[in-house]
């Protein structure tokens, strides 16, 4: 069974790969919320390793234009992979249904088409509600996402690299 990899295997495979450059992109709409996964995904490859001077940092309106600037920064040939935050509330009609499958499958698509990955910190909660117990609870959550989605992005570039290497 695979393990997860250590920071410092993390490091020396990364390292052996080179300078790499990852572009988070983050979504206006409830910035503040969705800002807690963007800094603690910078805190997360910081002590990974990845210093802040490797990641670029993108805003976008809302999530719906997320996947067509992650293709655009995925084709630059400039990143290595691309992580994505935002959040998708249910506003009382179904439309958000629509928005997160489309941004969820334009993400998919983009890493598919382009080989470079695209990581998604994009939550669509069931339900949300603007007031403080609701906004403390998804600050902390998407605290925590945005650690994982680091870390996810941080493993899959290790193992891209191992694979790499064995094609050699």
């Amino acid at each position: 069974m695979n393990q997860p990899a250590s920071a410092s295997s993390l490091s020396t495979s990364l390292a052996n790969a080179g300078p790499t450059r990852v572009a988070v992109i983050s979504a206006g709409w409830h910035a503040d919320i969705v800002g807690q996964a963007r800094e603690s995904a910078l805190a997360e490859f910081e002590r990974q390793g990845l210093p802040r001077s490797q990641v670029e940092l993108f805003e976008v309106p809302g999530a719906f234009e997320i996947p067509l600037h992650a293709q655009a920064l995925a084709r630059s040939g400039r990143f290595d992979a691309v992580v994505a935050c935002a959040l998708v509330v249910n506003g009382g009609i179904y439309r958000h249904e629509f928005v997160t499958t489309a941004v969820i499958d334009g993400l998919m698509r983009v890493q598919l088409d382009t080989g470079v990955p695209v990581f998604s910190a994009v939550l669509t909660p069931r339900d949300f509600h603007d007031h403080e117990e609701h906004r403390q609870f998804f600050h902390a959550h998407f605290a925590k996402k945005g650690t994982e989605v680091a870390q996810a992005c941080l493993r899959t570039l290790a193992s891209l690299n191992s694979l790499a290497q064995l094609q050699r």
